[in-house]
């Protein structure tokens, strides 16, 4: 059986089909409990800096920019590949749900996010 990555709003449901659940969000998800949100990993450090994510929030940078600046930094973490190998590790025995808050994922992180990492494990 081959296992995938998917990707959920922290706020849908918890599937046994979701196998390990990563948040991929530097905040904690407004209004949840961590004892009600069943998250294995959180992987705080691969999403935007809080200057990043304050400048788009504060509409000082448009998205293009803040797609552009995130893709930046993604380029340089260091500890991208940390995350990198937890994931391929957790492909090897079940699905891999990363998990995000946003209720416009397309106008946030997450799309940059996604296919970075396409990117990265087609490689």
């Amino acid at each position: 059986m081959q296992f995938k990555i998917k990707w959920k709003r922290v706020y849908e449901k918890v599937e046994e089909m979701d196998g390990f659940r990563v948040l991929v969000d530097r905040l904690w998800p407004r209004g949840l409990k961590k004892e009600d949100v069943k998250i294995d990993y959180w992987a705080k450090a691969i999403t935007p800096s809080k200057e990043l994510r304050e400048s788009y929030h504060k509409e000082i940078i448009d998205f293009k920019s803040f797609s552009e600046k995130y893709r930046a930094e993604l380029d340089k973490n260091t500890n991208f590949k940390e995350f990198e190998d937890t994931v391929l590790k957790e492909l090897k025995k079940r699905n891999v749900t990363l998990i995000y808050a946003s209720r416009i994922p397309e106008l946030s992180h997450i799309p940059v996010l996604r296919k970075f990492i396409e990117e990265k494990l087609r490689k």
